[in-house]
């Protein structure tokens, strides 16, 4: 039988992060689902009714936490992947670093689309 390898340390941080990212996650999609897809359908979604619930204070928040949650999730996922693949020193440290920028640059511009939409921008 296969051995079970994991790059994340059972009960650690990075581990619990995942798992409670994936919740809500799901939680957060399945809200989105259900409001863009079965309350509004897609023919009724215009560029005004986006504004509009960007500028509700709870719906900017969510979705909001949804752009950094989903970066973390994705980010951290893809780094274990490579870990996983037996990546190892300067360029496990190289990886690091170009997927911490990259998150960091896609909940940036992401910000700042939101901001824009709620109209702060």
């Amino acid at each position: 039988m296969a051995e079970h390898y994991s790059s994340f340390e059972r009960g650690g941080r990075r581990w619990l992060l995942q798992r409670l990212t994936a919740v809500f996650l799901i939680g957060v999609l399945a809200f989105h689902f259900f409001l863009l897809h079965f309350v509004n359908h897609a023919a009724e979604i215009t560029f005004a009714g986006t504004q509009a619930r960007m500028r509700q204070v709870s719906y900017f928040a969510t979705m909001w936490l949804f752009l950094v949650t989903a970066t973390f999730h994705g980010v951290n996922g893809v780094y274990n992947a490579f870990i996983n693949q037996g990546l190892e020193g300067s360029r496990k440290r190289t990886v690091k670093w170009v997927l911490v920028v990259a998150g960091v640059l896609l909940v940036a511009q992401g910000t700042r689309v939101a901001l824009a939409m709620n109209g702060f921008l």
